[in-house]
């Protein structure tokens, strides 16, 4: 059922299995789900959802110190022919629909946004072409909502391109209407200074399926919550990320799969290196089967490669179960250091040091990168990865 590989030292990893007769989708969260930021506490810390996290260098979003500075950000979206592109304000009734806020940073998101983007691919429309959203940071700080619908029967691609500099939180909701199938790509490309908090929110309906693609390179701190609940039997849900973590930063992932109905699928599958002083990765895997999710199958992973001293992990899968009438569930994580036999391997084939490295570290990737499925994207990630290693050379 579960899997722990010994990991070096600067790194942790952790899971656990549970079996409960009673529990809540916001299980481990310190304050329940609310819509309200003053439902929360300040976090100090020491909280099991913020342990993990620099809250000092949040920029004060998790305080209400951060006030929204105007046009911190700017916001293009490009979609093919068919698709609706609406700006709303706070009463369109999509708007938090998919998720509520589980910790004050979303809150306070929810609370402070002026005005929501919503894009709906309409029932039955099969777009050839991706959906682009392309944010980027102006300086200062902002507040945004988005949502995605797509109606029954609908399938689309999307793609959502963080880059510049901002301090932005943030709520994303994916609204999938029955049959529809949704692949979404979140491209975190931030500069260097970069803060980025983000609940994401999918509702998956009836015999839909749902592939989010996580790939997290800039930005200071980044941390993201991506969250999935269902809304009828049959919905399948695929969770896949890849991050590289540089001297200095925070990048952390923490997923929530709520099995609330029955016979759903769930996979999750979240790839990490890391490189330099004080780079630090958190990946945050937690699945709750309920008690009426009788024939669930779910799987999560996490595999970090650690390429350099003073870089640390930490992995925490975690499984709760209230039915044992499923079809499979299990976990599994582990971190280690650069596989010294794989470059003696290329070495002797008259490969040089630094470009047997690029291909191990791209070879750990790749099978993630293909997942995507859009090849101008692919290659840019991969020349990504490559000028990430060219650097610390």
């Amino acid at each position: 059922m579960a899997e722990a590989q010994n990991i070096p030292a600067g790194s942790t990893t952790a899971g656990s299995i549970a079996v409960a007769a009673e529990s809540t989708v916001a299980t481990r969260m310190s304050a329940p789900p609310s819509f309200d930021v003053a439902d929360f506490p300040v976090p100090h810390g020491r909280e099991e959802e913020w342990r993990f996290t620099p809250l000092e260098r949040l920029a004060g979003l998790h305080d209400g110190t951060a006030v929204a500075t105007g046009s911190a950000i700017k916001v293009a979206i490009d979609a093919p022919e068919g698709v609706t592109i609406e700006t709303v304000g706070r009463d369109d009734a999509r708007l938090g629909r998919a998720g509520t806020p589980v910790d004050r940073v979303a809150a306070q998101a929810y609370s402070s946004f002026e005005t929501a983007s919503v894009v709906t691919v309409p029932k039955d429309t099969v777009l050839t072409e991706p959906v682009r959203i392309a944010v980027h940071g102006e300086g200062g700080t902002a507040y945004a909502h988005q949502v995605i619908e797509l109606g029954a029967f609908a399938e689309a691609v999307v793609v959502i391109d963080h880059t510049g500099d901002a301090v932005l939180a943030s709520n994303v909701d994916y609204l999938l209407g029955d049959g529809a199938k949704l692949t979404v790509v979140s491209v975190q490309d931030w500069d260097d200074k970069a803060v980025h908090v983000s609940q994401h929110n999918a509702l998956v309906g009836r015999d839909a399926s749902f592939k989010s693609i996580v790939v997290t390179f800039g930005g200071d701190v980044v941390r993201l919550h991506p969250r999935v609940s269902y809304a009828g039997t049959g919905g399948e849900a695929e969770l896949f990320g890849l991050y590289f973590t540089d001297r200095g930063q925070h990048q952390e992932h923490r997923l929530m799969v709520d099995h609330n109905a029955p016979h759903c699928r769930s996979n999750a599958a979240y790839k990490g290196a890391l490189q330099g002083q004080d780079a630090h990765a958190v990946w945050i895997g937690d699945v709750l089967i309920e008690a009426r999710a009788e024939g669930t199958d779910t799987y999560e992973m996490n595999r970090n490669l650690v390429l350099t001293d003073g870089a640390r992990v930490d992995s925490v899968p975690n499984l709760e179960i209230e039915t044992g009438e499923i079809v499979g569930a299990g976990h599994a994580s582990a971190t280690g250091r650069f596989d010294d036999e794989q470059l003696f391997y290329l070495q002797s084939r008259g490969i040089p040091a630094d470009e047997a490295r690029r291909l191990v570290v791209r070879g750990f990737f790749a099978e993630l990168v293909q997942k995507i499925g859009l090849p101008d994207l692919e290659e840019r990630l991969l020349a990504k990865i490559d000028a990430e290693l060219e650097a610390s050379v």
